[in-house]
């Protein structure tokens, strides 16, 4: 997979809540940094990347592009106004957030020109968020799944998302894990609390790692330098075949992030 395995994201976090939490854990040792335009804190998180002394070489960028911003006239410019904001000449990766709603911009159209992103050298690779199994269809048409890097999808122990999964794995495709942790709800979940005591680790650094066992990315959040730390663990956390299969039990297609108008016919 091209996308870093383990990455930083800041949703919902604003102000200098964003920088301090971007700050510290470049300062832990995060290289992967998970960003978008509608979460209105590029410019935060440009300012704690310039702030870190990290070099910019080190750190893999990720931004996505708004449906406001997918007509073929507005996307590449949208993206040159998130460059400023990030303070740097190009980003590691380049997502389509969402969909345009009812089609109204399509699929060929943004992939064409989010491409044309990448050839211009303001992005080094591009990919999608939030696509079902026929858009990524419509995608691949578009640009060839060569060029799409991954898929960001919601995708935790209780919403495994296994249609899209084979789909994805099938088209050598990689999918991007986001709210591994269901907005907390694993952190209380029995089962996931068993599997982290028999390995004395968190329940949050169990369903991190599943997921990084199972082939995907992953980019939590946190504004404390504990959690921030000990997310950082389950990169050395290894599941053993017993509780992998504890944890696909869990499945129950219970999805958290389903915004009207804005959301596909999921898989």
């Amino acid at each position: 997979m091209s996308v870093p395995a383990f990455g930083l994201g800041t949703f919902r976090l604003q102000g200098q809540t964003v920088v301090d939490s971007v700050r510290t854990g470049l300062e832990l040792g995060y290289r992967a940094i998970d960003t978008a335009q509608i979460y209105g804190n590029e410019a935060q998180v440009g300012q704690a990347l310039a702030d870190s002394g990290v070099a910019r070489g080190e750190v893999y960028l990720t931004t996505k592009i708004w449906i406001d911003n997918l007509a073929r006239e507005r996307l590449i410019p949208s993206l040159r106004e998130s460059l400023a904001k990030l303070r740097t000449d190009y980003v590691d990766l380049t997502l389509i957030h969402w969909p345009s709603p009812n089609d109204a911009v399509a699929v060929d159209e943004f992939m064409a020109a989010v491409l044309q992103a990448k050839r211009e050298g303001l992005t080094r690779a591009i990919g999608v968020s939030n696509f079902n199994i026929e858009l990524m269809q419509r995608a691949i048409a578009a640009v060839g799944s060569d060029e799409i890097a991954t898929n960001q999808v919601e995708l935790h122990p209780y919403l495994q998302n296994h249609k899209l999964a084979q789909f994805a794995r099938e088209a050598g495709i990689g999918l991007t894990s986001y709210m591994t942790l269901a907005y907390g709800k694993v952190l209380n979940d029995p089962v996931l609390v068993d599997i982290a005591g028999k390995h004395r680790a968190t329940p949050a650094q169990v369903a991190l790692a599943w997921a990084m066992q199972s082939g995907y990315a992953v980019i939590p959040s946190s504004t404390k330098r504990e959690n921030l730390a000990g997310n950082l663990l389950a990169m050395s956390l290894r599941l053993d075949d017993e509780d992998l299969r504890r944890i696909a039990a869990l499945d129950r297609g219970e999805r958290l992030t389903d915004p009207a108008g804005l959301a596909p016919a999921w898989d």
